[in-house]
């Protein structure tokens, strides 16, 4: 079967093109007309929408992706890297060039969260794929008290297994958002023993910092990114003139408290 993989190279690429038009739109803004300089108006706010819009896009992913939904992995995964760049490129053009308030902190998590990205795609992934070809006396053996303690986690989640989903394998099962909804309890136990199982192994302490702890950074500064514009749209809706500090309100709001 052929794979419509976005490659390394292709992916190097548009970041290239990404910080090429950031660093453009940086260049000429001082030229640009007056409505691309100023904070909040109609065409720097529309920019901002859209912007999100996109960067939902990646949201959506990790959804299908936990739901069980996203029969085309691959496509979904283009499609988040390539929203991302553009998403990324209008939140650069929407800060107005204004870099010295607290919202340009959130344009700072988008980047390092597209740095992040590129480095598990084109370094991380050669990492992992080395520990999965590794043999099997390349990892730590537990000594006899900590196997019995996985025997009795690795019981514990067979047996719990056959009230959340009687159909699968412990051995390949996660916890799906399926599962959440349908036997949250169950979820959250099996969840428990996953984790407990992982600490017994010492699962993180296997690899380098850099490959065990990518992921837990991705997800948190993603979380950083969607609480803060999250506070940015209700600040800038509701609380306007706070925001403008005495200034003009160039942008569309609700109450300008």
């Amino acid at each position: 079967m052929q794979r419509n993989d976005l490659s390394d190279d292709r992916l190097l690429k548009l970041m290239a093109a990404v910080a090429a038009a950031i660093i453009a739109w940086f260049a000429v803004r001082p030229w640009l007309p007056e409505a691309w300089r100023v904070p909040g108006s109609p065409a720097l706010y529309l920019t901002g929408v859209a912007g999100v819009v996109l960067l939902l896009v990646p949201a959506a992913f990790a959804l299908a992706k936990r739901s069980g939904l996203a029969r085309d992995p691959v496509r979904w995964f283009n499609a988040h890297v390539v929203c991302s760049c553009v998403g990324a490129v209008l939140i650069a053009i929407h800060s107005g060039g204004y870099l010295r308030r607290a919202p340009a902190l959130l344009l700072l998590a988008l980047l390092a969260l597209a740095a992040l990205g590129v480095w598990a795609r084109v370094r991380g992934s050669r990492r992992m794929a080395a520990t999965f070809a590794s043999r099997a006396p390349a990892f730590s053996v537990p000594d006899a008290g900590t196997r019995e303690r996985l025997k009795a986690v690795v019981s514990a989640k067979r047996q719990l297994l056959g009230d959340l989903d009687p159909q699968a394998h412990e051995g390949t099962f996660s916890v799906t958002l399926p599962h959440w909804r349908r036997a949250p309890r169950l979820a959250y136990a099996y969840q428990a023993l996953a984790r407990e199982e992982a600490r017994l192994l010492d699962t993180r302490g296997t690899v380098a910092l850099s490959q065990a702890w990518w992921r837990p950074l991705h997800m948190a500064l993603a979380w950083i990114f969607v609480l803060g514009v999250v506070v940015h749209v209700v600040t800038v809706t509701f609380f306007a003139g706070y925001v403008a500090d005495g200034g003009p309100i160039a942008w569309w709001h609700l109450a300008a408290w």
